[in-house]
C-alpha cells in the first residue's frame, strides 16, 4: 500500500503539472512582458524569396503561433504573449515585408470563436482576429484548433494518470487500462471524446475559413498544422512528461487526427495546408534539449511548457515559407 508520504508527493507533482499547463495555455502572462513598438525585424528563417508576396500579411492563431515566453515578448495586449521571434515574424522577415504590411494578432489561449470576437486575457483584450483582414490583405496564416479540442485538459489528465500509475496510486479503471490509463479515460463507455472534439473543431474551422475568404478575397490562405508534441512511442516521455507508455502513443495519434482534420478542411475551402508535423518528428518535447522544438513540463529554454521554443518557431516558419514560395 502506498504510504502517506507517497500520496502527498504525488499530489504536489500533479498540482504543479496542472498549474504549469494552465498557465502556459491561458492568456495570463508568466513574465510580466511590456508592450513594445517598432520591434526590429528578426533574422529570416530561410533564404530570400524569388517572388515574395506583395503583402499585407495577417497572422492569426493561438499560442503555438504567438510563442509565449520566447524573447522578446511584445505587442498588445500583453496577455496574448506574442514573441518578436514567433513564426509569423520570421515569415514576414523572410519575405522582406515592411512593418506596415505585417500584422500579428495571434493570442495565447485563442479558440476558433476568438477569430470573430474579442478575447479577454488576464492582461488586456485582444480584438477579434478577423478584424486584421481587409480587401487589401494578400497573405493569411492561421494556426488554431488545439484549444478547441481542449488539449490542455487532455494533457493534464494524461500527466496525472501517468504519475499515479508510476506510484501505484491509479484507480481501478486506470489499472485495468494497463499502460494507457489516459486513453481509457477519454474513450470510456465506447465513446471517443477526442474524435468528437476534432470533428467539431473541423466544422468550426470550415466556417471560419469561409469568413476569411469573404474578408480577404484576394489573399492566399495557409492553415498551419501543429508540430509533434510527443514521439510515436518509447520510454523518453515517461521521464520528461510523466506519461504512461501507452498514453504517449495515444497522444501522438490524437495530434495526427487533429492535423488531418485541419488539412481536410483547409483543402476543402481552397486554402493551403502547411505541414509542420513531418519536419518536427524527432524534435518533440521528449527529445534532447539540443534538438527539440517543443519544451517539456519544466522548460530548459525560454518558452512556455509544452510549447514551441525559438528553434520550433523557426522550424515552423521554414515550413510556412516553403509553402508560400511553392508554385501556386
Amino acid at each position: 500500500m502506498p504510504t502517506k508520504d507517497a500520496r502527498t508527493g504525488a499530489a504536489a507533482v500533479l498540482a504543479a503539472a496542472a498549474l504549469l499547463l494552465t498557465a502556459a495555455c491561458s492568456g495570463g502572462g508568466a513574465g510580466g512582458a511590456t508592450p513594445a513598438a517598432g520591434t526590429a525585424a528578426p533574422a529570416a528563417a530561410a533564404g530570400p524569396s524569388p517572388r515574395p508576396p506583395a503583402g499585407p500579411y495577417a497572422a492569426l492563431g493561438d499560442s503555438y503561433t504567438s510563442g509565449p515566453d520566447i524573447p522578446r515578448q511584445h505587442g498588445t495586449p500583453v496577455g496574448c504573449r506574442r514573441s518578436s521571434r514567433d513564426y509569423p515574424a520570421l515569415v514576414a522577415a523572410g519575405l522582406g515585408l515592411a512593418a506596415a504590411d505585417f500584422r500579428d494578432v495571434s493570442c495565447t489561449g485563442a479558440t476558433i470563436a476568438d477569430l470573430g470576437k474579442a478575447q479577454s486575457t488576464t492582461q488586456g483584450v485582444n480584438p477579434a482576429q478577423l478584424s486584421a483582414l481587409t480587401a487589401r490583405t494578400r497573405l493569411v496564416t492561421l494556426g488554431i484548433g488545439g484549444n478547441d479540442v481542449g488539449f490542455t485538459s487532455v494533457l493534464t489528465r494524461c500527466v496525472q494518470d501517468g504519475v499515479l500509475l508510476s506510484l501505484g496510486l491509479g484507480d481501478q479503471q486506470g489499472a485495468a487500462a494497463g499502460d494507457a490509463p489516459c486513453q481509457a479515460y477519454w474513450t470510456s463507455g465506447g465513446r471517443d471524446v477526442l474524435q468528437e472534439r476534432v470533428a467539431a473543431t473541423g466544422r468550426r474551422l470550415a466556417a471560419a475559413l469561409t469568413e476569411v475568404r469573404r474578408r480577404a478575397p484576394r489573399a492566399r490562405v495557409f492553415v498551419v498544422g501543429y508540430p509533434a508534441l510527443v514521439p510515436a512511442g518509447g520510454p523518453s516521455c515517461t521521464a520528461a512528461l510523466g506519461l504512461a507508455a501507452g498514453d504517449v502513443a495515444f497522444l501522438h495519434r490524437a495530434e495526427q487526427r487533429l492535423n488531418a482534420e485541419l488539412r481536410r478542411r483547409a483543402e476543402a475551402a481552397g486554402a493551403h495546408y502547411v505541414d509542420t508535423w513531418s519536419p518536427s518528428l524527432s524534435h518533440d518535447a521528449c527529445a534532447a534539449a539540443t534538438v527539440r522544438w517543443i519544451e517539456p513540463l519544466m522548460p530548459t529554454a525560454a518558452a512556455a511548457p509544452l510549447h514551441p521554443n525559438e528553434r520550433g518557431e523557426r522550424g515552423m516558419a521554414d515550413a510556412v515559407l516553403r509553402a508560400v514560395r511553392a508554385p501556386a
